[in-house]
């Protein structure tokens, strides 16, 4: 389920304080604090995935082999504003 943001809304229709909600995707937004009972309004958020992130786990996800295998370049910094392809196609360098 993903969390939301909500901020309370002041006399004067600027936003308040902000909570967050766990919710699902098929309730409607909240219009009132589950506490107090003020007017609330929710919050547009970028979505936080949740993805389990380990070098471990994703080490082979996102080696050279695997990165030109699924058709995609990798450049890495080699400073001054240049970068050096490590997989895939494309120049073998590029500048900022």
């Amino acid at each position: 389920m993903p969390t939301y943001v909500y901020a309370m809304v002041n006399p004067d229709g600027s936003d308040g304080a902000t909570f967050e909600v766990l919710q699902r995707m098929s309730d409607p937004p909240l219009t009132k604090h589950p506490e107090s009972g003020k007017p609330v309004r929710r919050v547009p958020t970028m979505p936080n995935l949740s993805l389990q992130w380990s070098e471990g786990v994703n080490k082979g996800k996102l080696s050279d082999k695997n990165l030109k295998r699924l058709g995609f370049a990798k450049y890495q910094n080699a400073g001054d504003g240049k970068f050096e392809k490590r997989a895939g196609a494309g120049p073998d360098s590029i500048s900022a």
